[in-house]
């Protein structure tokens, strides 16, 4: 079994997705926050 060395495996592909996913999250609740505004404003 080969010795772990820190800091040597290729992460771009998972810091993609990440940012990716942080994205999709933050643009998701902008949206629900939207909704939840707007709901409370129609039903005054």
């Amino acid at each position: 079994m080969a010795d772990h060395k820190h800091g040597e495996m290729d992460i771009q592909v998972q810091e993609k997705t990440f940012d990716g996913f942080v994205k999709a999250v933050t643009w998701s609740v902008v949206v629900i926050i939207g909704v939840l505004v707007f709901i409370a404003i129609v039903n005054g």
